[in-house]
């Protein structure tokens, strides 16, 4: 292969590019404003015009997955979610592998498509209430249910950003490269060219889980330590913390939560106060006064208890019937919230969200790990991965879910639905696919009609739609796709296959897919699936070129690549079950890596013999 000079644009393409990975691995900012800084640097730095750069907030695959998400909400928002979960509950009976192929094929079926985030989340409750009802542990379903979730969405093309974004990326490509390809047209992929590579690595994973996954899973979820004693809040709730109830007494002078200084001095949340001839007040806010006679719940462990008992001089009393009553008023539940990756509360402290005062909950423990953290939780930095124990009223537990970037593993009562438009939604579903798989409208423009369909029946009210658009995404997909041209435009992607033939001689097919497979996987394992596709579509779709074999294949290769993401708890769905399920970074370590390996096999050999 001829020789390529590294050209100056190259260079400033490769440190861009450097500059890109290192701030995913370290995590030192937001995804999204990883992809923001390259967006503005591209042009600064000369390499692309200004146009080109924010050519990615109107590519077909930044409108496409804006469309996914609406059509996904609208669906949920329906129930017809939670008719199926209920339904499937009801054909899997009793056995715990049959519960486990049934939800893990039916999220996988979810989340072709729609978010595979989503997919997981809405089964989240339906599998706690088997495994409860069942007396199953949550970690033998879990992580098989989201390994699934994962590779459902290589089932279709709209089923993972990776997929959605690769016919844009690869027609780019090919129009870099007409003169190489005898001015061949471009032919994109459709709805369903992935399918059979999804079907085959889906049936590959439930045999690993029945056969192999299932002795590698945890038996029961890990024990936390005991650093809170797990007494019951109250009896139908999950046991969380000790509590007390304490009277204050006639001689006490009336000073605010804020002065008191409860949290900072005792390390204990009060929940509610009782005052004579008074509704109870629950959550109270920093600026609620506590004054003589007052009946104070609060949640600490034993000792801080004691403690503040002693201090304050208040008189600790027994197990009191009202506070049970009053606690089990219809209007407040508990919860459990898990931050997401990406999540715009990553790196903030309860404090400084003013969580408390805007949302009149109270967060009674904080999950990190295999830690329990349930002293000055309001000062602990949150990261992806942690899981709060929220209670309150489900008014404001509604409004937490759609103000917060929270993902609950149980279903929040007064959650709006709306069952009577299940039809209208399915119309949607259906319409937008229709056009997309029978007329051949274009993929962004036939999901966006179906997304505007929910709107306009009213499945979804248009605040809603714009709240389910998951916005950090869109803006690291717009950022990157502009990285990706420029890979190209500058010859770089060129450069970096010639570098790897040179050194690594003439490929075989077989040889070339897993090794695009290999670098696709370590990519997205350390930066994030959709980084990968767009550097890794130019270069595989080169070196396909250069070994004479089918590019399209190799860009296909590279977009399904993309959701090998089973050894860390880097993915979304990986994070999201890791608290509910007990696990820890091992657990993904030894199940991952069998998976991972299988998933390498099945879809090379697949691509290589069925296409």
């Amino acid at each position: 292969m001829e020789h390529m000079a590294l050209s100056p644009a190259m260079i400033k393409v490769f440190v861009l590019l450097f500059l890109a990975v290192t701030l995913f691995v370290l995590d030192w900012v937001r995804v999204d404003i990883v992809g923001l800084l390259i967006m503005v640097l591209l042009p600064l730095s000369g390499v692309i015009s200004a146009e080109e750069a924010i050519s990615g907030f109107s590519s077909n695959a930044v409108v496409s997955i804006i469309a996914v998400m609406i059509i996904g909400a609208g669906l949920n928002r329906t129930g017809i979610m939670d008719l199926l979960a209920r339904k499937i509950i009801r054909i899997a009976g009793k056995s715990e592998t049959r519960i486990m192929v049934v939800v893990s094929g039916t999220v996988s079926l979810i989340s072709s498509f729609m978010q595979n985030i989503g997919a997981a989340a809405l089964f989240l409750p339906a599998v706690s209430k088997i495994c409860k009802t069942l007396n199953l542990s949550p970690s033998r379903i879990l992580m098989p249910m989201g390994f699934c979730a994962i590779i459902g969405g290589c089932l279709t093309l709209v089923g993972s950003s990776p997929l959605i974004m690769l016919n844009d990326l690869m027609k780019a490509w090919w129009t870099h490269n007409a003169a190489a390809l005898n001015g061949a047209p471009f032919e994109p992929l459709g709805l369903f060219s992935v399918t059979p590579v999804g079907v085959a690595l889906l049936l590959s994973a439930l045999t690993y889980f029945i056969l192999i996954g299932r002795f590698l899973l945890p038996a029961t979820p890990k024990k936390e330590p005991e650093t809170c004693p797990r007494l019951k809040l109250v009896d139908i709730y999950t046991p969380i913390l000790d509590y007390a109830l304490l009277r204050v007494p006639a001689h006490f002078s009336p000073q605010s939560l804020e002065k008191l200084a409860i949290g900072q001095r005792f390390h204990a949340t009060v929940i509610g106060i009782f005052k004579k001839n008074l509704p109870p007040i629950f959550a109270p806010d920093r600026h609620t006064f506590i004054e003589a006679g007052d009946l104070v719940a609060v949640i600490s462990s034993k000792e801080n208890l004691k403690r503040l008992a002693a201090e304050l001089k208040w008189n600790l009393e027994e197990y009191h019937h009202e506070f049970t009553k009053r606690s089990l008023v219809p209007e407040y539940g508990l919860v459990q919230g898990i931050v997401p990756p990406g999540s715009s509360l990553i790196g903030n402290t309860l404090e400084e969200l003013d969580f408390r005062d805007r949302y009149h909950a109270n967060v009674l423990a904080l999950y990190r790990g295999d830690q329990v953290i349930c002293e000055n939780i309001a000062k602990q930095p949150l990261r992806a991965g942690d899981a709060l124990l929220i209670w309150g009223p489900w008014e404001k537990l509604k409004k937490l879910h759609k103000n917060l970037d929270l993902v609950f593993t149980e279903v929040l009562k007064g959650e709006e639905e709306k069952p009577k438009k299940v039809i209208p939604a399915l119309i949607c579903l259906v319409g937008a696919l229709t056009l997309a798989m029978v007329f051949q409208v274009k993929l962004s423009v036939a999901l966006l009609t179906g997304a505007l369909g929910m709107i306009l029946l009213k499945v979804i009210s248009i605040d809603d739609a714009y709240r389910a658009v998951d916005w950090m995404t869109i803006f690291l997909l717009a950022g990157l796709i502009p990285l990706g041209r420029a890979f190209e435009k500058t010859g770089a992607a060129h450069f970096i296959a010639s570098q790897i033939i040179n050194l690594a001689g003439d490929f075989s097919a077989i040889t070339l897919l897993l090794t695009i497979g290999v670098l696709t996987s370590f990519f997205s394992l350390v930066a994030s699936n959709v980084g990968a596709t767009v550097l890794m579509v130019p270069l595989s779709m080169n070196l396909a070129l250069e070994t004479e074999f089918n590019p399209l294949l190799a860009g296909l290769t590279v977009a399904v690549a993309a959701s090998n993401t089973f050894i860390l708890p880097t993915h979304q769905v990986n994070a999201l079950i890791m608290r509910p399920g007990g696990y820890r970074t091992k657990d993904y370590l030894r199940v991952g890596a069998g998976m991972s390996l299988i998933y390498l096999c099945v879809m090379c050999a697949v691509i290589y013999f069925f296409y």
